[in-house]
């Protein structure tokens, strides 16, 4: 589903990634961990088609991503990634369902449609009766949440997460984590997620740890 292969990445004189690969199986839940510095967000990037890297291949659902140009890139990470940051980053003057369908439409969709489908995925992750509130309404948690459902809006094979639960307190952490592993189990999505906190990353099937650049195991 996820393969990397001999990646390199380097910013000025500075080399953050050194030879990285990685390999995620379709319908796997995996955490990325390692210390502050260590590449995970850079390669999370390159991985999500965010950047390129300097050197080596990133294949995605057998695709070759680092092949693509830039407008076919474009429309495989809008139909088949889906990203969740640290931070929600929601458009305050949306309602939650209007957050989540943008991408949908971006996608083609109708306003229409996108919101039909908005609803679902907020029903999805809980939300369902939060519809109309903006971003300013919802709690931290909640904002997460609608988070989610905009990055699965457009049904994508895999998810993306960098710190999705570093801004929250331990109570949401859990239950956003544990709303990753609820989704895997119906939808069969192939999540990697960067995460700090070892109790959460233990949820995962697997930990994979970067430490220099490179993949320490």
């Amino acid at each position: 589903m996820i393969k990397a292969q001999g990646i390199y990445k380097s910013f000025g004189d500075l080399t953050v990634l050194k030879d990285v690969h990685l390999t995620v199986e379709k319908g796997e839940v995996v955490s990325l961990a390692g210390a502050s510095g260590a590449g995970k967000t850079t390669l999370l990037q390159i991985l999500g088609t965010l950047d390129s890297p300097d050197k080596g291949n990133v294949f995605l659902e057998d695709t070759e991503v680092t092949r693509l140009n830039d407008s076919d890139l474009a429309q495989f990470r809008n139909q088949r990634i889906g990203f969740v940051f640290q931070f929600h980053h929601l458009l305050p003057e949306f309602t939650a369902w209007e957050n989540i369908a943008i991408p949908a439409m971006i996608g083609g969709l109708s306003r229409k449609e996108a919101h039909k489908k908005a609803l679902e995925k907020l029903s999805l992750v809980g939300l369902k009766d939060r519809a109309e509130h903006r971003p300013g309404e919802l709690s931290g948690g909640e904002c997460q949440r609608v988070a989610v459902a905009r990055a699965l809006i457009n049904d994508p094979a895999i998810i993306l997460a960098d710190e999705p639960t570093g801004s929250l307190d331990s109570q949401n952490a859990l239950q956003i984590h544990e709303l990753f592993l609820k989704l895997r189990q119906e939808l069969g999505q192939t999540f990697l997620i960067i995460t700090h906190n070892e109790k959460l990353a233990q949820m995962a099937d697997r930990t994979i740890h970067i430490k220099d650049g490179c993949i320490a195991s």
